[in-house]
């Protein structure tokens, strides 16, 4: 009989899934928006991401060499960090700046922390709020030498030509701007979020290959497009479903939505917590871009997310199987 059943703890199923083919999914999905951007903004871009991935790569290799801990650039992970925070750089940024923001990254939020799985905020966006604080102009100085493709949406001569302008920066003064150009990715921004286009194709490629859930992008999206809707009516910019859609397909919230709002680690795993986890990334997104001063806001509303997912999870957390909540009567109701 002793054959026959076999103890041991959970979990009980186990599924085929490795992080290796999970990066790597993530990394094949990015890959339409790496080559537009470099397309779009010419060879420094393809530096960029370069350099970006290989300090990563090679910071986590050194500090766990150094540590003496397993080696586990093999796992795709630092690579993919690498790679999103290049995408989240300007096109004309010094290398050093990158190389800086992976270091960041790989040393100070996720090793430090204990490695994958243990980073309480998505590496990639701490590194680039991390950036924006300490090199602001840098990393807002959006004018770019050109790459293949002419950027023909750089309007209005009153902006200072060298800092370059952004579709976000019309759209905060409630102008409108060319939706064509901001679908196709003929815009000023940085790396890997001009175009919808190829962002939306690595999303449905994510969604086919199961790596991601869609409650919380499409409830991010959700939420803060009917939010962006409500105001523009109550402003009075033009028509309110057209400003919507500018403002989504502008700046950093499909990237962010899509690709690192997903995180495995630093969002909820409960269907009720991601739902949660999105209109509260859709909400502080609204405040960010409509009411605060910031064209943007899309990394500082994940990284804000990030910090409440403990207590999301706490209150979505499910009952466990075979456990049942005593009712209090009440009498006892009262005696307490």
């Amino acid at each position: 009989m002793s054959d026959l059943y076999q103890v041991s703890v959970s979990p009980h199923i186990r599924e085929g899934v490795t992080t290796q083919k999970i990066m790597l999914c993530v990394i094949i999905a990015l890959m339409p928006a790496s080559v537009f951007g470099i397309f779009n903004f010419g060879f420094h871009a393809l530096l960029i991401l370069l350099v970006s991935m290989l300090s990563a790569v090679l910071t986590e290799y050194v500090y766990e060499k150094l540590m003496k801990k397993p080696i586990t650039v093999s796992d795709l992970s630092a690579a993919l960090t690498g790679l999103l925070i290049g995408l989240n750089m300007p096109p004309e940024i010094y290398w050093w700046i990158p190389v800086i923001g992976s270091v960041f990254a790989i040393f100070i939020i996720k090793q430090l922390y204990g490695g994958l799985g243990q980073n309480f905020m998505n590496p990639a966006l701490g590194a680039r709020c991390f950036l924006l604080i300490s090199f602001s102009k840098q990393m807002t100085d959006y004018a770019s030498k050109g790459g293949f493709l002419p950027l023909v949406t750089r309007v209005a001569a009153t902006t200072d030509a060298t800092s370059g302008a952004t579709a976000l920066a019309y759209l905060k003064n409630g102008s409108d701007f060319d939706l064509g150009a901001l679908f196709v990715g003929n815009v000023q921004g940085v790396i890997g979020e001009t175009s919808v286009i190829a962002l939306l194709i690595g999303a449905v490629f994510l969604l086919l290959m199961k790596v991601i859930d869609f409650r919380i992008p499409v409830v991010y999206l959700g939420t803060f497009a009917v939010l962006v809707c409500i105001t523009a009516a109550a402003k009075g910019y033009g028509n309110p479903f057209i400003f919507t859609v500018e403002e989504l397909c502008a700046g950093g919230i499909m990237l962010g939505a899509w690709f690192m709002a997903t995180d495995y680690v630093t969002s909820p795993v409960t269907n009720n917590g991601k739902i949660i986890f999105g209109a509260v990334l859709g909400l502080l997104t609204w405040l960010f871009r409509m009411v605060g001063s910031s064209a943007e806001g899309v990394s500082y509303a994940i990284i804000f997310s990030n910090c409440l997912v403990p207590l999301i999870e706490h209150f979505t957390r499910p009952t466990a199987f075979g456990i049942v909540k005593e009712k209090k009567s009440k009498k006892e109701a009262a005696k307490t």
